[in-house]
């Protein structure tokens, strides 16, 4: 089952400048802009999409300063990045917390399956190895539909 349910987008920009209001940072157009796409998280975008998205509306702004700005945004908690070996980093804003990821290993989409055992394993590691969990990240790869039906 997949969790296409979303955290409000508008609520979720709304709690994310509030956030840079509380802990003192200017609030600039390209900054809302940012965090504008980041609330939203449509498909998890890397640093170079959201640029991509930018660039005609803030054609001085450089990709250092959208990368600048999602590490700040990260450091308040409320962007959740995905690393990766290849390091093509990838930002979820909506949903800031652990959560599990399907990704297709042919598009690179992320989509967000809905696991209603997650709790139950992350209580079962913690108890079996007397860990306190503070966090956890759980990847599933694979080919999604759309590549699937591209092949036949």
């Amino acid at each position: 089952m997949l969790d296409h349910k979303m955290s409000d987008p508008k609520k979720r920009f709304e709690t994310i400048v509030q956030s840079l209001r509380t802990n003192h940072h200017k609030i600039t157009p390209q900054r809302l802009a940012i965090v504008k796409i980041l609330a939203k998280s449509t498909g998890h975008p890397r640093v170079e999409d959201i640029y991509g998205q930018l660039k005609q509306d803030f054609p001085t702004m450089s990709l250092a300063t959208v990368y600048r700005n999602i590490v700040l945004i990260k450091s308040l908690g409320e962007v959740l990045e995905l690393g990766f070996p290849d390091g093509s980093n990838r930002y979820d804003g909506n949903k800031p917390y652990p959560h599990p990821h399907l990704i297709c290993i042919k598009c690179k989409k992320i989509i967000d399956p809905k696991l209603d055992s997650l709790d139950d394993m992350k209580n079962e590691v913690a108890n079996e190895t007397h860990f306190k969990i503070l966090s956890h990240r759980l990847d599933f790869f694979g080919i999604c539909s759309d590549c699937l039906a591209k092949e036949k």
